[in-house]
């Protein structure tokens, strides 16, 4: 055990009220001796100034941290009699938390960094029990929420987010904010929640996923906006397509191939145009020797270029020629989205009218699971506390920019898209590639520069 070092006695306290007899300081904390300097004038309880000393106690008081170490104060608080009524009581400690054995800056400063931080992180700092923190914690949550204003957004956001079970999620789309998280997804809880919504009808568009519950209620609670699906959900779809195809690949594959068709996967969900040399060579190489998967990839590039579409109208013909270019197979494999777009069409298609995403809602998703990774088993109503008063949800960023939209000044056309099905230009490294080429040789020949 550290043996206390008993140092000079400074006014390091910066509480009124106090003089510091002596400071014990060991390697992680500070105890710190002191005595109020003013006596009671009277009884508190009848008033009558006729009282006497009557005895002492020991009292043990945290404070904030300091210099990276806890701090301990420690009392002989005086006791008194009233000669009037007889009644004993102890002088009070100026700025002392009337609730706990801490002072009240400590409790001010533990309240929002409880919010940014675990709470195991903030107990062990400051030398209290986790319980405490959190009893601390919910105090303030409390005051914030009795007074907190939430402000109706134009372009609300509804994602979910699995903790324990799915959670409603409801952002500001334009301004990038978390407006609350619920505790559950369910049609009657969104619906409930939108319709106490102040000003409801300010709200002009709303970013969601394909679940038929939010567009229920959104259509319930808020019937004048408009819901447009996040298109990063419809070509999640597309790229489902690719990797069942892949998968089913596999089985006619050596262990070997396998691992590498795994290690590969990335490129063939990757867009084209975003492939480095190397990659596209390994995409090159996929697509020569598996022409089925080859299929599947370009026509998955084919239908991503929907989005490049200037218009609607232009959009839904797009689909419609990319939709009759598909075999019986290819309609096998893209299953799920042929079935999505007539039941979703005119919300997929509204984003060509009004191009906002839930980008910033599924970004804030991480984060959310991120906080609950850190606290290890926080209840929902304290993880749910976290993400409204953590500065990080609650900051205002700029509002996305839309390429194309009535909502801004005119824009320059993006041009006539068509369906055109990717391939390999003739001369390229490809040609020099023989068919059924093992990937681990090619990736050798790669990292080596003979290709």
């Amino acid at each position: 055990m550290d043996k206390p070092v008993q140092t000079a006695v400074p006014n390091l306290l910066n509480l009124s009220g106090y003089r510091i007899i002596t400071v014990d300081e060991t390697d992680d904390a500070y105890h710190i001796a002191a005595e109020t300097l003013v006596e009671p004038l009277s009884c508190p309880h009848c008033g009558n100034p006729t009282i006497v000393g009557y005895g002492r106690r020991e009292q043990w008081i945290r404070d904030l941290p300091m210099h990276g170490k806890q701090v301990g104060l420690y009392f002989q608080t005086r006791r008194f009699r009233c000669k009037a009524c007889r009644k004993t009581f102890y002088e009070a400690l100026p700025g002392v938390d009337g609730q706990r054995f801490m002072t009240q800056r400590l409790v001010t400063w533990i309240g929002p960094a409880a919010i940014r931080r675990p709470f195991a992180h903030v107990a062990q700092e400051v030398g209290v029990s986790e319980r405490t923190v959190r009893d601390i914690f919910h105090d303030h949550i409390a005051h914030l929420e009795a007074h907190r204003q939430v402000e109706t957004p134009q372009w609300l956001g509804l994602d979910e987010i699995h903790l324990m079970r799915p959670r409603g999620v409801v952002t500001n789309v334009q301004e990038c904010t978390l407006v609350d998280v619920l505790a559950n997804r369910n049609k009657e809880t969104v619906a409930a929640y939108l319709m106490r919504l102040p000003h409801r009808r300010r709200v002009q568009l709303v970013a969601m996923d394909m679940w038929r519950p939010y567009r229920e209620a959104v259509h319930a609670a808020l019937p004048q906006a408009t819901i447009v699906i996040d298109k990063f959900h419809v070509l999640k779809m597309a790229n489902a397509a690719v990797e069942r195809v892949r998968k089913q690949l596999r089985e006619s594959l050596t262990s070997a191939q396998r691992r590498g068709l795994m290690h590969d996967r990335f490129v063939l969900l990757k867009r084209e145009d975003d492939l480095t040399d190397r990659e596209a060579l390994l995409l090159s190489t996929w697509v020569k020797n598996y022409p089925q998967l080859g299929e599947i990839h370009h026509l998955k590039e084919a239908f991503f270029r929907l989005y490049d579409c200037a218009s609607r109208a232009e959009a839904r013909t797009y689909f419609q020629t990319w939709e009759q270019s598909l075999s019986a197979d290819h309609r096998l494999a893209f299953a799920e989205l042929l079935t999505a777009w007539p039941n979703w069409q005119n919300e997929i298609l509204a984003y060509f009218d009004y191009p906002i995403t839930n980008a910033y809602t599924e970004s804030l998703n991480n984060l959310i699971r991120a906080t609950d990774r850190l606290g290890r088993g926080y209840s929902f109503e304290a993880l749910r506390a976290k993400m409204l008063w953590a500065k990080g949800a609650a900051k205002t960023r700029g509002a996305p920019l839309a390429r194309h939209s009535p909502l801004r000044e005119q824009m320059p056309p993006l041009g006539n898209a068509r369906l055109t099905i990717p391939s390999v230009p003739p001369g390229g490294p490809l040609d020099e590639i023989p068919v059924g080429i093992d990937m681990s040789t090619l990736r050798r020949l790669i990292d080596t520069g003979q290709l």
